[in-house]
C-alpha cells in the first residue's frame, strides 16, 4: 500500500494546508494532522500520524486535541488494537460549520460581550470624544448583526446554504428596492 505522503499531490495538499492554516491562525502541524486524517481512508494512530509528517509525539497530540476541540476529528477505535486511532471529518458542511461555529465561539463572541461592556460604560461618559463612543456602538452594532446573520443562516438546511453560495450575488435581486447592478 502506497503512503499518502509518497503521492506527490496528497503531499502537496498537506503542505499546503499546513501553509494556509498559519495564514488563518492555526499551528502549522495542527492543519497538516487534519490534512492528513481528511485524505486519509482509514482510521490513523498517533504514532502513523508522527511517521507520515515527521512530527514529534507532542506537537502530534497537542493538534489531535485542537482538531477535536473543533469538532473535525474525532476519536475512534480499531478492533484488535488497543490504540487510540483518529478520523477527520469529510463532510466539507459540516467541516465548515463546525469551524466557523468554533471560531465564533472563541473570536467573535468575546468581542461582542467586550464592546457591549464597552458600549454601556460609554453612555454616560462625558469626558469621551463623541467619535470614539459612536464608533465603538457601531462596532458593537455590527459585530451583534454579523453574529445574528450567523445564527440565522446555521439554522437552514444544508441544501439550502448550497444553493444560496451557488446563487452568489444573484440573490441580490430578491431584495425588495435593491437596484440593479451595471455589470
Amino acid at each position: 500500500m502506497t503512503a499518502l505522503t509518497d503521492i506527490p499531490e496528497a503531499q502537496a495538499f498537506i503542505l499546503h494546508w499546513g501553509e494556509m492554516g498559519s495564514q488563518w491562525g492555526v499551528n502549522r502541524s495542527v492543519s497538516q494532522v487534519h490534512a492528513l486524517l481528511y485524505l486519509s481512508d482509514r482510521p490513523l494512530h498517533a504514532e502513523e500520524i508522527c511517521d507520515a509528517l515527521g512530527l514529534a509525539r507532542s506537537n502530534v497530540s497537542t493538534a489531535l486535541k485542537e482538531l477535536q476541540s473543533y469538532r473535525i476529528v474525532r476519536r475512534t477505535h480499531v478492533a484488535g488494537d488497543r490504540r487510540d486511532h483518529f478520523v477527520a471529518e469529510s463532510d466539507l458542511w459540516e467541516l465548515l460549520t463546525s469551524v466557523v461555529t468554533e471560531r465564533k465561539r472563541r473570536e467573535v463572541d468575546p468581542t461582542i460581550a467586550m464592546l457591549d461592556k464597552l458600549a454601556a460604560e460609554l453612555r454616560d461618559r462625558k469626558d469621551v470624544p463623541a467619535h470614539v463612543r459612536e464608533r465603538i456602538e457601531r462596532m458593537h452594532e455590527f459585530m451583534g448583526t454579523l453574529a445574528g446573520w450567523y445564527d440565522d443562516v446555521r439554522r437552514l438546511p444544508k441544501s439550502t446554504l448550497v444553493t444560496l453560495m451557488k446563487l452568489g450575488s444573484k440573490v441580490a435581486r430578491f431584495i425588495p428596492g435593491k437596484a440593479k447592478s451595471d455589470s
